[in-house]
């Protein structure tokens, strides 16, 4: 068969077509018509002119055509346009531009599940599990789900576990040791008020020494003095070794500090008695002959022992005319009731049977007469019970003797300062606290003036803690111009066998410089090396 044109509207052969038949246009059949089947074995029929050809076997079947260039069939009234090439497809309406239809009152929402259904999980939600006594879905690479028994059947018998041994019974825990009830709780609270000073707090060489855990339990915290009894203390040997030191002309000065220093006072009373006994000499007169200013006043207060030496200051500070206050305060308000037996003893003995509480009487006067008096009864309580019903109201007694009074009741004071035991005046500090804008030694500086203001201080200040107080006596006795000497010397050899230790850290701790380096800078000669020597520092 031979193709002379290509015939419009019939594709060519190659392309699946078949040849138009001529007589089915001819024959009257309408434009588009398909012809007559045939019967078995003939030719399949042509298709009409305009028609595509039928494609070969296991062709797809041909597509409806119009006729020659005919466009398809526009839509029905209403019916939306037909989408373009790439375009989604059409949303299902009620017309042309209509919108998608609204659920019904009481029927869920779009896109939700319908009641007593559950939900749909959403992206990157995890899939629903399995509802009550349903078993779960098998995922993908996942072992089957196990078949589970159907009611009134037996549960197949779980496997056997592995057996281990049993693990040993814990050790029974040992019963903890009954805590011991404490006599009073006391808060330290640390005074950042530079006029306060290290009056109202404690440094911390106090607290690492227990300081805190002797006023709450109302023990006596042991202390730490810097001279010590000499062992292998033979008396005749060391009066041998002073006479030499001071035998001819000029003294060893260094012989002389060696040994005093390294002695403790009753040691120091031994040599003198060996040294009259031996050599018919009084060892205080040539210690005196061979020394000279400050350093002869120290050298003659070494060769007592603490009560002689203290009622020779107490002595001396009221001698002639007018007294040393301070001196008075600090040796008076700061002893316990065995140190003021022992001090007023001797006093009577060294001074022709004086009596230390009349003579106080004579040289001082008011509200200070009355507290050294108070004081010199050495007839404070040394229980360590608290009582704190007494403790609240004698704090409140206290606040309206003081702050809230226009003057001061200094009898108040007395007797509550006096009388009281150390364990209960700081219960007693603790509740006056809570009532008061201040604390009780800054309610003493507001309330008084004077030196009873500075009697009552001392008084407080020993009952918490006594080192600190002499510490802050040692440095006011250096700072500025001048030295103090008496109140240096003073302290330093009574304090030297009792708590110079503990008054060095306390030195230290309030003024960041040590007591050794304090006195260097202030005194010189043999007098500086001689309080050095009993510091025990360089």
């Amino acid at each position: 068969m031979s193709y002379g044109y290509q015939q419009q509207g019939v594709f060519p052969p190659g392309y699946g077509g078949v040849q138009a038949n001529p007589n089915a246009y001819a024959s009257g059949s309408a434009a588009g018509a398909y012809a007559s089947q045939g019967g078995y074995g003939q030719a399949p029929p042509q298709p009409g002119y305009g028609q595509p050809a039928y494609s070969g076997y296991g062709s797809a079947p041909p597509q409806q055509a119009y006729g020659y260039g005919a466009a398809a069939p526009a839509p029905g009234y209403g019916a939306p346009p037909a989408p373009g090439y790439g375009a989604p497809p059409p949303q299902p309406g009620y017309g042309y531009g209509a919108p998608a239809p609204q659920p019904g009152y009481g029927h869920p929402p779009p896109h939700q599940p319908a009641y007593g259904q559950p939900p749909q999980p959403g992206y990157g939600q995890q899939p629903p599990q399995p509802t009550y006594a349903q078993p779960p879905g098998q995922q993908y690479g996942q072992a089957p789900p196990q078949q589970q028994p159907q009611y009134a059947q037996p549960a197949p018998a779980p496997a056997p576990a592995p057996t281990q041994p049993p693990a040993p019974a814990p050790a029974p825990a040992p019963e903890p040791a009954p805590a011991p009830e404490p006599q009073v709780k006391l808060e330290h609270r640390v005074s950042t008020d530079a006029s306060a000073g290290a009056a109202s707090a404690l440094p911390p060489s106090a607290i690492a020494q227990g300081a805190l855990i002797g006023m709450v339990q109302g023990m006596t915290i042991e202390t730490r003095g810097t001279i010590q009894p000499a062992e292998d203390f033979d008396a005749e040997e060391m009066a041998v070794k002073l006479r030499e030191a001071m035998k001819g002309w000029g003294s060893d000065d260094k012989a002389l500090l060696q040994i005093l220093s390294s002695h403790s006072a009753a040691q120091r009373l031994q040599m003198g008695l060996f040294y009259k006994t031996m050599y018919g000499r009084d060892l205080r007169d040539d210690l005196k002959s061979e020394t000279s200013g400050h350093f002869e006043d120290a050298i003659k207060r070494m060769m007592y022992d603490s009560p002689h030496f203290e009622a020779y200051s107490l002595r001396k500070a009221m001698k002639g005319i007018g007294s040393d206050d301070s001196a008075l305060i600090e040796i008076v308000c700061t002893k316990s009731n065995e140190e003021i037996k022992e001090m007023k003893r001797a006093y009577e003995e060294m001074f022709d049977r004086r009596d230390l509480e009349k003579d106080i009487v004579s040289e001082t006067g008011g509200r200070f007469k009355r507290l050294l008096v108070s004081c010199i009864q050495g007839n404070r309580s040394e229980s360590t019970k608290v009582d704190m019903a007494k403790a609240k109201a004698e704090a409140e007694q206290l606040h309206g003797a003081g702050e809230k009074a226009w003057f001061t009741d200094s009898s108040v004071f007395n007797k509550i300062l006096n009388i009281r035991s150390r364990a209960q005046l700081i219960a007693t500090f603790k509740e006056y606290r809570k009532i008061s804008s201040y604390d009780i030694t800054r309610s003493i500086e507001h309330s008084c003036s004077g030196d009873a203001k500075n009697g009552y201080k001392a008084v407080v200040q020993c009952i918490k803690d006594r080192p600190t107080y002499f510490a802050e006596r040692l440095y006011r006795s250096m700072k500025g111009l001048g030295t103090d000497h008496s109140t240096l010397i003073r302290i330093i050899i009574s304090r030297s066998e009792i708590d110079l230790e503990d008054i060095k850290d306390r030195f230290f701790d309030m003024y960041n410089k040590s007591l050794a380096k304090m006195i260097k800078d202030d005194i010189s000669g043999n007098y500086k090396r001689l309080l050095i020597a009993i510091c025990k520092e360089g």
